[in-house]
């Protein structure tokens, strides 16, 4: 028996698949049981194949792997895209009524139950409930007490009346039945069940739980995937905290509202995915020259154009490095994990308001959509500190006057940093423009002048260089001789990697970077190892062409572009390919 189990449901976009995975992932989550989704939809609203995977155990998961135990298939399309994770002893549930299965074969060692899901859920009330038929036939088959899918239905549909949570759970139930009374199958599965208290969120939601923390008070943003679910978790929410959502027209109208707010003194941000970075652009240098704290999330997909929206990539570097005319200076933060993304989003704003400079916090579809289970003390809101920077009140206002104004670059600012009044502030009146300015705020072409404002802008990030821990995360064995790197979503399957290649004697050291700009010196780390293998989901290797760039030494590189995450199993296969090329698979 498997310490984890990995279940999956899959059928077309509009068949209800993202609910259906998120009731049971939920199940499974109050049950005590770890969870780590993840999906495979079509940009569409209605067809293409969708899927929605769950890996689960009482231990902690970090990644998704090749091994489906239990499929529920609405499609014959599913079992085949499926084909390849299926082995001997994985379960298949399809409905024989309305999946035709003419064209596949069920492999001999494998076990196909054919349930009535839309006659069963009729007789419960309604064919809309077939899902919930299959969930109790996979309560059946996995030996997941029923009882914890209950909870998981009365919290979907308690808004839809006490009727329809009593015709889901009598539809579970009939699943269960089923399988109970027309099966004599010994399933291989048991989904023990335990005392942990666990909260299940994904990446794009604990980027609007870590904006809400650190006081964020507007967003401004316009729909698109995979960033939209940060707006919507934030709709509703921030007004208990006296903030604003504001859907825009588009893009470019989005961050420039938002730029408004962060400059009237409200800590704000935006968040959008790589089209939309491309409409912002012109916006950024308008952060920067006007010294103002601005938020700015980058949830990328597979590019470029409109590309694959539904599809993972971490394509976005180069141009959140580079992006926008002139020399623009900027911090680039990237979490590594879910739980990051509600720290960085913290630490983003931080950065923003105590250097005075636009911050690109960059996220990737799989850690967007990817929902996990953590303990209620991963985000401790007690821990939560907020730095709003060199803030002057009425106070202090006859000394910032004389210190010549706003933006001040003369001794007084040596790390680049100047006092900012907010506007309201007694006496605090000042001129703000996206034209070269002098220290009043006031246009100028003066060379001198010109160069001193360049140079104050440029020393804040050679300021948060020395003030800031811009360390990385590491894993595995410090004195291995085979070094990984990578950033983004990559961390977790990469964890587990280092356990599949532990298992076969391999040392590995691997590096997780969160910070892209300004990045960690890894110079030493690189120089101690034999190999330097850089893991990323693009085709050109922008990070590992960053570290060539930083220490002058060519690199290794994993990369892949399929749209497709890593998973922990090839990474480890891969990794050993490097190592030793003439070997095979690491065994799974």
């Amino acid at each position: 028996m498997p310490d984890d189990l990995n279940w999956a449901i899959g059928g077309e976009a509009g068949d209800g698949i993202d609910s259906t995975g998120k009731i049971f992932a939920q199940a499974l989550s109050r049950a005590g049981r770890h969870v780590y989704t993840s999906k495979d939809f079509a940009s569409r609203i209605r067809g293409g194949y969708t899927a929605y995977k769950i890996r689960t155990s009482v231990d902690r998961v970090e990644s998704v792997v090749d091994r489906l135990d239990v499929l529920i298939a609405l499609t014959e399309r599913t079992i085949e895209e499926n084909m390849d994770e299926l082995h001997e002893g994985s379960v298949i549930i399809y409905d024989g009524e309305r999946t035709s299965m003419k064209d596949v074969e069920i492999p001999e060692g494998m076990i196909g139950l054919d349930v009535p899901l839309k006659t069963l859920a009729e007789e419960a009330g309604g064919g809309i409930m077939r899902n919930v038929v299959a969930l109790g036939a996979a309560c059946e088959v996995s030996n997941f007490p029923i009882e914890n899918l209950d909870a998981s239905l009365e919290k979907r549909f308690s808004d839809k009346g006490t009727a329809i949570v009593k015709n889901n759970k009598e539809s579970a139930r009939l699943g269960q039945e089923y399988v109970q009374e027309n099966f004599d199958h010994e399933f291989d599965y048991d989904l023990d069940t335990t005392d942990q208290d666990l909260v299940l969120l994904n990446g794009d939601e604990a980027i609007g739980m870590g904006a809400l923390a650190a006081g964020c008070k507007f967003y401004a943003g316009y729909p698109i995937t995979p960033a939209t679910d940060v707006m919507e978790y934030l709709t509703g929410r921030i007004d208990q905290f006296g903030g604003k959502v504001v859907q825009a027209e588009d893009e470019l109208a989005a961050i420039n509202m938002a730029l408004g707010a962060a400059r009237a003194g409200a800590r704000s941000m935006t968040a959008t995915s790589g089209p939309g970075i491309d409409l912002m652009t012109e916006t950024f240098g308008l952060v920067a020259t006007s010294e103002t704290p601005l938020v700015i999330c980058d949830v990328m997909r597979a590019g470029p154009s409109t590309g694959m929206p539904t599809k993972q990539e971490q394509g976005d570097l180069d141009m959140l490095l580079y992006g926008g005319h002139g020399e623009i200076d900027r911090f680039v933060v990237g979490p590594t994990t879910v739980a990051e993304c509600f720290w960085k989003t913290v630490e983003a704003f931080n950065l923003a308001e105590k250097y005075q400079i636009p911050v690109f916090l960059v996220s990737d579809l799989s850690l967007a959509v990817t929902e996990q289970t953590f303990s209620p003390e991963t985000f401790d809101m007690d821990e939560v500190e907020n730095d709003r920077g060199k803030v002057v009140d009425e106070s202090e206002i006859d000394s910032w006057l004389d210190e010549q104004g706003r933006f001040q670059a003369h001794f007084s600012t040596a790390d680049g940093v100047s006092p900012r009044a907010l506007p309201g502030t007694t006496d605090g009146a000042h001129m703000t423009t996206g034209l070269e300015h002098d220290e009043l705020g006031r246009r100028t072409e003066e060379t001198e002048v010109r160069v001193e404002q360049v140079d104050k802008r440029e020393r804040k990030v050679q300021t948060a260089r020395e003030e800031e821990d811009w360390e990385p995360r590491e894993f595995g064995n410090p004195d291995a001789d085979t070094l990984v790197l990578s950033w983004g979503s990559n961390e977790g399957p990469l964890r587990e990697a280092l356990d599949y290649l532990d298992d076969e004697d391999i040392d590995v050291r691997f590096i997780s970077v969160p910070y892209l700009f300004p990045r960690p010196d890894l110079s030493d780390a690189i120089e101690a190892a034999e190999t330097t293998v850089v893991v990323e989901c693009n085709s050109t290797g922008q990070f590992a062409d960053l570290i060539e760039h930083d220490v002058l030494e060519r690199v290794e590189r994993i990369n892949k572009y399929n749209g497709v995450r890593f998973k922990a199993d090839e990474l480890a296969a891969d990794i050993k390919n490097v190592i030793e090329p003439q070997t095979a698979e690491v065994e799974q």
